[in-house]
């Protein structure tokens, strides 16, 4: 993680660049960038970040995104795939699934931290078995 200075990168050559679920790149006060890898048929999880908006840029793949107020009311469902870019408010639960046959890379920024400075997670499983995540 290269947080707390500066720094300066080309985020498509990162994100495309990526093979782990989720490596967070930076991490200051009030901002976290990760970049993220998901396997076809897999998906970043359905989630909720109370406080924190989200900003999601797809780099190479495709999939469907679904938003809503709850978690059994994702209202918004629409089909995500290169350069498209996804805005979840705070308290939104949302989740993106690669329905395509080829990893889909993304990456995202938080407006406040998520996860923990320097967090990597290679795969999913390794996310979601995280005493740190929620």
């Amino acid at each position: 993680d290269h947080g707390k200075k500066p720094y300066i990168i080309n985020i498509e050559d990162a994100t495309t660049g990526n093979d782990n679920y989720r490596t967070t790149i930076w991490t200051g006060s009030k901002l976290q960038v990760t970049v993220m890898s998901i396997q076809p048929g897999d998906d970043i999880g359905l989630e909720v970040h109370e406080g924190i908006d989200q900003f999601i840029r797809i780099e190479e793949g495709e999939g469907v995104c679904k938003m809503g107020p709850s978690k059994d009311n994702l209202h918004v469902q629409q089909k995500v795939m290169d350069d498209d870019a996804v805005f979840v408010p705070a308290d939104m639960w949302h989740n993106i699934e690669n329905t395509g046959d080829k990893p889909l890379r993304l990456y995202t920024i938080y407006a406040g931290p998520d996860h923990l400075e320097g967090t990597v997670h290679p795969t999913h499983e390794d996310a979601k078995n995280d005493p740190n995540e929620h």
